[in-house]
């Protein structure tokens, strides 16, 4: 079958990667839980770093920004797209899969909202991001869609990716900083919290930390990586398109801040970053 885009023809029949996007360096935690899953597999990471934080942004930058990433990934070899973004995921994933109706395209709601329907017990359930993925209220949507009966509360909490990325990860000021944000969903008595930002995962102790051990904290980044070998499992045609290997690529549209240290927490080592902006119009 031909793709509508001229630039993919017979790409059945090409070596293609698995093609991840994030706003900076925060998809590393979704690169990590596929680094787990599945190792055998090449990836291309993009993370706009010169345009970043996307969860300030407006919906119409998200999505223009999201397609034009997503078109670079194709180009570059990218077989399948992983938004590994919640704000794009929210504001955008739905017109990705309307312009590129042929590429496999998996964003970070649905799997974790499956996973918390799936081991909510009091049907309380929590939801933490940053300010772009909170108003977009996708979180709460596809929870209604899946169960009328869940109540469901939601927090910004803006300066957790600030203190990942100053490597702040096991530090007093991000748990005082955690206390605050989180207090009111303490109240509330959820169960289930998911982690709705690509950094805060890496913030996972802290918060179950605070929130206690009654509390389920949910990892977008592992929900939709076991999405992504099921999918593999059941294509076995696309999922023979796919490199193996080891030679990864990390690209990113500025110097990332950080990359280091944030590489080190996700991999402990290593990672050789390649800075091109290809959308520096």
């Amino acid at each position: 079958m031909s793709s509508p885009y001229p630039l993919f023809k017979d790409e059945l029949n090409s070596i293609k990667m698995i093609g991840i996007f994030d706003s900076g360096v925060g998809g590393l935690t979704v690169v990590k839980e596929i680094f787990k899953y599945l190792p055998e597999y090449q990836i291309i990471y993009f993370g706009d770093t010169a345009r970043l934080p996307y969860g300030t942004k407006g919906a119409n930058f998200v999505k223009k920004y999201s397609e034009k990433i997503t078109r670079w990934l194709l180009d570059r070899g990218a077989k399948i797209i992983v938004v590994a973004c919640n704000t794009s995921s929210a504001w955008a994933a739905d017109s990705l899969k309307e312009k590129f109706p042929n590429v496999p395209i998996f964003e970070m709601i649905t799997p974790a909202v499956k996973t918390a329907v799936k081991i909510t017990k009091n049907k309380k359930i929590g939801i933490i991001g940053t300010p772009g993925t909170i108003k977009s209220g996708v979180y709460k949507k596809k929870l209604s869609e899946l169960d009328g009966g869940l109540k469901f509360y939601s927090k910004a909490c803006p300066l957790f990716v600030p203190l990942v990325e100053e490597g702040l990860v096991d530090d007093k000021i991000t748990e005082e900083i955690a206390k605050r944000y989180l207090v009111e969903l303490k109240k509330d008595k959820i169960d289930s919290l998911i982690l709705g930002c690509t950094h805060y995962p890496l913030l996972k102790n802290t918060i179950a930390k605070v929130m206690g051990k009654k509390v389920n904290i949910i990892n977008p980044a592992e929900a939709i990586t076991k999405d992504l070998k099921e999918f593999l499992k059941k294509n076995p045609a696309i999922e023979q398109t796919i490199k193996k290997g080891s030679d990864h690529k990390f690209f990113f549209s500025d110097e990332p801040y950080n990359f280091e240290k944030i590489g080190h927490l996700c991999f402990n080592k290593k990672l050789n970053p390649i800075v091109e902006d290809p959308f520096n119009i």
